[in-house]
């Protein structure tokens, strides 16, 4: 099975800090060369924020969206 690792440095799309990630890549996809993208989902180190990473296995960034799936509900106040 064919297995690479790639580093992904991006801005935090909340802080604007920045964030670099290593992600092991594996599997069958990675024998289609120029075909293959992958998705991770990154928290951010500074503020926490989710951030969706669409990439391909030879490190190019595709996409940096906030994830879909981190946006926080607001909660009534108690006071």
């Amino acid at each position: 099975m064919m297995e690479t690792q790639v580093i992904l440095d991006f801005a935090c799309r909340s802080c604007g800090e920045a964030v670099s990630v290593t992600v092991k890549c594996e599997g069958k996809g990675l024998a289609q060369a120029g075909r293959t993208i992958a998705r991770v989902h990154v928290p951010c180190p500074g503020c926490g924020s989710v951030h969706c990473l669409d990439f391909e296995p030879n490190g190019t960034l595709r996409d940096v969206r906030p994830s879909l799936g981190s946006r926080q509900l607001l909660e009534p106040s108690i006071n």
